[in-house]
């Protein structure tokens, strides 16, 4: 039987691991880029982003003074048996595992309307950040997996969700991904960034998607089409925060959904900064008793 304070405590330790580790194939993928660059002011660059993670890796410290806002994955199994009271449960261990990085407060005070101007300021409390709508998908078994995705601001005012008609055409939907990122990863600022796209039926269903990709994508794992856009857009030479140099993207991952008959494709787009992707999981045997 799960209970609420091992739900709490493990997801606070994600909470924890997404802020302040790189995972391994994270890692291995700077360190190779870091290698292959030529250009000195580029691998000064990339080398002190090394650095800085591994810092935080050794304090459990933030990796970037953004924290970020916290995306939660659910992954429950056919088999599985959902306690009472576990989403409740799982939303107190982020409020706890951001208080204990801790994250920086960034949770805005009042009514609706009064936290679109932030008239009333911040709380003091980081876990006052209240994490984002929790995204479910159902998986085989009678395992509940969680995953916290820690999701900083600089990217949002670059990422992009909208239609892209297909003309018939994979190569034509992928020119114009490429397209798009070009110009966005520029304007970034801390690159290398890691591109995440959904492609789905709706805006919703293409936001989501492209979140599933973060949750779900290796840096050591690239198929054709993320392999092309990841290469498209190292060859346009912005380089880490725009430095020039040859590693303006470490990888690409998507995650492409249901269609339905139309003659467009929506597509979401997120450049995620040179922190992320942030990811932390946990899981539980939830079989019934």
């Amino acid at each position: 039987m799960i209970t609420s304070k091992q739900i709490i405590e493990d997801v606070a330790q994600a909470v924890v691991t997404a802020s302040s580790h790189w995972r391994e194939d994270q890692v291995a993928c700077w360190r190779a880029a870091a290698e292959r660059e030529t250009q000195p002011s580029a691998k000064w660059a990339m080398e002190n982003f090394l650095r800085n993670a591994e810092a935080a890796d050794e304090h459990h410290s933030a990796l970037c003074d953004d924290t970020g806002t916290p995306h939660p994955f659910l992954e429950i199994g056919d088999e599985a048996v959902v306690p009472a009271g576990f989403l409740q449960a799982m939303e107190e261990g982020i409020r706890v595992g951001m208080n204990r990085v801790p994250t920086r407060p960034m949770g805005v005070k009042g009514d609706d309307l009064q936290r679109i101007d932030q008239c009333l300021g911040m709380y003091d409390e980081p876990g006052m950040l209240r994490p984002a709508p929790t995204q479910i998908r159902r998986i085989s078994g009678s395992q509940i997996r969680f995953t916290i995705l820690m999701l900083g601001g600089g990217p949002e005012i670059r990422s992009k969700t909208q239609p892209i008609f297909h003309m018939h055409s994979v190569d034509h939907v992928v020119d114009e991904m490429i397209k798009w990122a070009i110009p966005q990863v520029a304007a970034l600022g801390c690159q290398p960034c890691t591109l995440s796209f959904g492609l789905g039926r709706t805006a919703c269903e293409a936001s989501s998607l492209s979140l599933e990709a973060m949750k779900d994508g290796r840096y050591d794992v690239q198929n054709e089409m993320e392999r092309k856009i990841t290469d498209a857009v190292n060859a346009a030479g912005i380089g880490p925060i725009g430095l020039g140099g040859k590693t303006s993207v470490l990888a690409t991952f998507i995650k492409i959904g249901n269609m339905r008959a139309s003659g467009f494709r929506v597509v979401s787009m997120r450049p995620n900064c040179c922190m992320e992707i942030r990811r932390g999981t946990c899981q539980w045997d939830a079989a019934q008793e």
